[in-house]
Order: C-alpha cells, then structure tokens, then sequence
C-alpha cells in the first residue's frame, strides 16, 4: 500500500510539474506579464482599442461586429414600430397608445419636430398623459441642441473658407505660381491652395504642416531641403517668406550632420538650386535672397503646397556629375 501511495504522490508531483515549467497549460497567462494579457481579454478590456485587427484580435472584433449589428437591429425595430403606429393610426386617429409609440419612436430615431408633433396630437387627447409631456420636452430640447450644433458648424465652415479666401488672395497678389499638374481650373487651384498640406510625405514633423497667413498678413511655409549627394532632407514647418535661406542654413549646419562625413557641408560653400520640371531645367538660388523672393521667380512653381529646392556643395565632384546632360541656369 505504501508504494502505490508513493507512486501516486510522485504522479501528481509530475503532473503540477507541467504547470510550473515550460509545459504550462495552452493559453495561459504570463507570470510576468499577467495584467497586460488580462487586458488584452475583450471581456475584461478596460478600454476598446481605436482600431481593431480582425487578424490580431478576432474575439474583439467579432464582438465589434455583433453590436454594430445590434444596433441595425435597433434602428429597424424603431422603424418598424413606427410604422405599426401609422397604421394603427389609420385605423383610428385617436389612439392615444399608438400616438405615444409612434413620439418615442420618432425621438429614438433623431426625428425631433415630428415626434414633437405627435406629442402635441397626442396631449389634444389627454393633456397630462406623462409619457407624451416628457417626450416632447425633450424632443424640444434635442432640437436646440442640433440646430445650435449645425449652427456652429457652419458659422465654423463660413470662418475657415474665409481664412482659405484671405491665404489664396495673398498668395495671388505676391505673384507665386501654383504647379501647373494640380491647377488645370480655376476652381482646383483654389482647392489646391485650400488643401496644401504634407500628409504622407515622409518626415513625421511634415505631416498636417501647410502655408500659412499670420496676423501681419505675413505668410509661412513649409519648406523641404533635399541633399541629392547623400538621400538626406531637412524639412522647415514654418519658414516665414521674408527670412532668408542662409540664415536657416547657417542654424541647420551650426553642428555638421553624421551624415556630412567629409565635413564639407559648411554654409558658406553651399548653393541652393530648384528644378523646373516641367522644362527640365535647374536654376540656382542666391542663398542670400528670401524664400518670397524665390518664390516669385518666374519659372518656380510650389507643387503640393511645399517649396522645395536642392542644397550641393560648391565646386564638389558630386554636383558636377549631378548637373552632367542638365540646362543649369547659375547666378551671374
């Protein structure tokens, strides 16, 4: 007897022993890491994540797809009630029950001046019915509150078309030339001026950076560097259209890059160009000038919003082979 106790006891020892090690139980939860899988548990989420991965978190957006189709549901039974009380209606215009369905049905469905309606149909009925007194307060206030909503909506929309007027007109008067690829109608320049941003071009700072008008009338850029030799690029949010290049430049180069292994890219021996695509033709830029000045020359045409020009090193063999088979018009 002792020995099948003994062999039993060593069984059960080797059987927890799976759970202790490497051989825990399919699923189970981390002894390190335990709270953050339990909140990775739909039931026992804390808070939803803003986008789920059907791949990553099936349980959840199974779930997802459940209430969404709850809530279709929902919005269909109002319907459909609603449409039973008409009909009842029909029958009898005077159903003080079916008035007072058809209100809550209609508040349900966002329909604040008809279910304000039926509210008053109903109390030429019965005057204290309770139900319909509490539903067209609140109809009533509902409807304020949506009115007032699109009110401020479009005295918002009003505001910023004015401010994309003011930004088109400046940009017009100064004489800077949209790309000519995003503007074939008048209407799509405005659009295209109205809409210039950086959205996925690349460095993270860029992303929603677009031109703009400040108090003193005054515009700013975002402005893009692109260093061909070394497939870098700087990138300025907001380069005010009365500074200077070499100013910039002289900040950005006051400490040379990692990347600037020869230690050649000194500002005083850097030149500024711009590519005109469309003639595909180079023409430099005294770093000295402002960013308005470039901007209004005759042949540069902002293309998505970002004015962008090319920085080399004077003289460097790289430039040379760059500019090898391309009309470069340099600074006399």
């Amino acid at each position: 007897m002792a020995e099948t106790a003994d062999g039993d006891e060593a069984d059960l020892d080797a059987f927890l022993e799976k759970f202790r090690g490497a051989q825990r139980y399919e699923g189970a939860l981390s002894p390190t890491n335990w709270e953050q899988e339990f909140d990775q548990i739909p039931m026992f989420m804390k808070k939803a994540p803003s986008e789920i991965d059907p791949k990553q978190n099936p349980d959840l957006a199974c779930l997802q797809s459940i209430i969404f189709d709850e809530e279709q549901t929902l919005e269909g039974n109002y319907r459909s009630a609603l449409n039973d009380a008409i009909a009842a209606r029909k029958l009898k215009p005077n159903h003080l029950k079916a008035i007072t369905r058809g209100a809550l049905c209609h508040l349900e469905l966002k329909h604040f001046l008809e279910a304000m309606t039926w509210c008053e149909e109903g109390l030429r009925i019965d005057p204290k019915e309770k139900t319909l007194l509490e539903t067209r307060t609140k109809a009533d206030r509902l409807k304020r509150t949506e009115e007032r909503d699109l009110r401020k909506a479009k005295l918002q929309e009003k505001r910023e078309q004015s401010q994309k007027d003011a930004l088109l007109k400046a940009i017009k008067d100064r004489n800077i030339k949209l790309s000519p690829a995003s503007s074939k109608e008048d209407t799509a320049v405005s659009e295209g001026f109205a809409e210039m941003s950086l959205d996925g071009l690349g460095p993270e700072s860029a992303v929603n950076a677009k031109v703009c008008l400040d108090e003193n009338a005054s515009l700013t850029w975002p402005v893009l560097f692109l260093y061909p030799e070394h497939g870098q690029t700087d990138f300025i949010s907001a380069f005010h259209e009365g500074s200077r290049f070499i100013d910039h430049l002289t900040v950005m180069f006051e400490e040379l890059p990692p990347w600037d292994v020869e230690r050649k890219y000194l500002p005083s021996e850097l030149e500024l160009y711009f590519e005109d695509e469309e003639r595909a033709e180079i023409y430099q830029i005294d770093t000295e000038t402002t960013l308005l000045k470039a901007l209004q020359h005759q042949r540069y045409f902002v293309k998505a919003g970002t004015p962008t020009f090319l920085v080399l090193v004077k003289l460097a063999p790289f430039s040379k082979n760059y500019f090898f088979g391309k009309k470069v018009h340099q600074l006399k």
